[in-house]
């Protein structure tokens, strides 16, 4: 008995410790005030909720809105990097290069982008390689009727 009390003991202790936070940083390609933008971060929010994710509880979000302004996405990306969050969702080619150019290391999910390899964002679409993967905004096969592909 006392065996099987020892061996559910790190459980209990996993169980009361407070769960750890991680940290999602995301560099939004319009502005704060768009509608489109507001609609597109409140979805991956709520896809995070119905994974397990709650923004204060185990995830923070850190949001930056490049509005597809140069100075602003390099400003924005620059914020996002040195906080070190466990990975970065970039919406749009510019943010994608923009973050790519600041690290090799942390994690970078992009969404909404043209052309990943003739960016220079992955390698190659089998094979990304580097920090980057993510989905295209079209599929250019000529056997496939999606609109998007994922790396």
């Amino acid at each position: 008995m006392l065996g099987g009390a020892a061996a559910a003991l790190p459980l209990a202790a996993r169980t009361q410790q407070p769960e750890q936070v991680r940290r999602i940083g995301v560099l939004m390609n319009r502005a704060a005030d768009d509608p489109l933008g507001q609609v597109s971060l409140a979805a991956f929010q709520q896809y995070l909720q119905q994974l397990g994710w709650g923004e204060g509880r185990n995830v923070r979000i850190e949001t930056r809105w490049g509005e597809n302004n140069a100075h602003l996405v390099r400003k924005y990306a620059s914020e996002l990097v040195s906080l070190a969050p466990d990975v970065i969702l970039a919406v749009g080619t510019l943010n994608a290069v923009a973050l790519q150019q600041l690290t090799r290391t942390l994690p970078i999910v992009f969404v909404n982008v043209t052309d990943p390899v003739g960016a220079g964002l992955v390698d190659t679409l089998p094979q990304p390689g580097g920090n980057l993967t993510g989905f295209m905004l079209f599929d250019y096969s000529a056997n496939s009727s999606s609109r998007s592909h994922r790396i």
